[in-house]
């Protein structure tokens, strides 16, 4: 039978220090990527997310960096006007986000060295270039099309039990 104090006292004490080692050693490149945008938005909130350390900051977007994620701030009041969100959904979109971020941690898992070069590159270029952008909107096609973002919501709800972003 499983117990689910059994399976926090595993998660706790087995996978979260081997999940930090592993983003350290072989995610190392994408976490020192990421401790050094960490510490350029040193004065935004933190906390820790299931073993990766959250940085919420002023923009909409989302990004994975191995042991850290970096996702929007559902307190920014220029965020909330900026939207034209009620509170609470800007709450459930930014909970989302993480949740997406994260399964972006697990490919860095998966991949290590390599990720950047794969998930990165394809990734910010599905999310920042004109011409996705614009096939985007164009054609009404979801952020999650791309196969990276596909797989790191897939990644994100599988292992957090929580919905992830959809558009």
């Amino acid at each position: 039978m499983n117990n689910p104090k059994n399976t926090t006292h595993l998660f706790t004490y087995i996978w979260l220090p081997l999940y930090v080692i592993l983003q350290l050693t072989w995610g190392g490149i994408q976490s020192l990527a990421g401790l050094v945008l960490f510490l350029y938005y040193f004065h935004s909130p933190h906390d820790f997310f299931h073993g990766c350390i959250r940085t919420k900051w002023s923009s909409f977007n989302g990004i994975s960096l191995g042991l850290f994620i970096f996702t929007p701030n559902e307190e920014d009041p220029d965020l909330l006007k900026r939207r034209k969100y009620s509170r609470q959904l800007l709450k459930e979109q930014c909970d989302r986000i993480s949740v997406h971020e994260y399964g972006h941690t697990y490919q860095s898992l998966m991949l290590g060295p390599f990720y950047l070069l794969i998930i990165g590159t394809v990734s910010w270029s599905w999310a920042r270039t004109k011409r996705y952008r614009d096939l985007r909107k164009r054609y009404g096609v979801p952020y999650s099309f791309c196969w990276t973002e596909a797989w790191a919501n897939t990644l994100g709800e599988w292992i957090l039990k929580e919905p992830s972003i959809t558009h």
